[in-house]
Formats: C-alpha cells, structure tokens, sequence
C-alpha cells in the first residue's frame, strides 16, 4: 500500500490519507467542500460545494496520474436528498465519459463540519 497526498486538496483532517494505492487500485478517501488554501468550508451553496468536491478529486487522481474516467465506484453522502438532482447535473459532467461508475447516493444524517455533500471514490490504475 502506498499514501497518495497532493497540495492541491484539503490534508487529511483525522487518522486516514487522502488516497490509499493498493494496486490495481486508487481508494479516495470522502471529499468534502473544504479549500485545500484555507481550510475553509466554500460556499453556502450545494452547487458551490459539490464543484469544490470534485475539484478535490481531481486534484488526488491526478496526483496518481488517473482521471474521472478511470473511476469504478463513487458514493455520494448529502445532507438533503432534495439536493440530489443538482448534485446529478454536475456529477454527469465530471463523468461524462461512456462508461459511468457504479455509484450509490444517500442522505445521512449529518456530515463533517456540517457540509452539505462529501463524496469518496475508487479508480482502477491502468496497466502502464
């Protein structure tokens, strides 16, 4: 197993890593909505945290040179399903590709730092 740790996304706030390599696979550990900067929770919006989500992602699967298209599972933790159709519009366009991951959505009942949405993903490494 190996750590996979990138700048360009919030630092682990707790005893876990940000990704875990245990090949052939990338274990993203949950996003939430915070500003790899500041710390900060951005935006009031579902909208606003979802993007700042997925740009947390990308920046982990790139530091382990895979991509959107390489993920095989996502799940998706909200704090109001009546939020799940924003969430699905952006979801498609981050993975837009012709094989979409499987995935599963809920509602829980609370999430860190109150956010509104985290997700966490697997990916599957590319034979090189």
């Amino acid at each position: 197993m190996q750590k996979v740790e990138t700048r360009d996304a919030p630092q682990a706030i707790g005893p876990y890593s940000q990704a875990v390599l245990a090949r052939p696979f990338l274990f993203v550990s949950g996003q939430i909505p915070l500003d790899p900067e500041t710390g900060k929770v951005v935006g009031p919006t579902i909208e606003e945290q979802t993007r700042r989500v997925f740009a947390n992602i990308e920046a982990i699967l790139q530091e382990a040179g895979l991509g959107f298209e390489d993920v095989v599972k996502a799940e998706v933790y909200l704090k109001n399903m009546d939020d799940f159709q924003a969430v699905n519009a952006i979801y498609a366009e981050k993975f837009s590709h012709p094989v979409k991951p499987a995935r599963q959505a809920m509602q829980v009942g609370r999430l860190p730092m109150d956010v509104l949405i985290e997700i966490s993903c697997i990916a599957l490494m590319r034979e090189m």
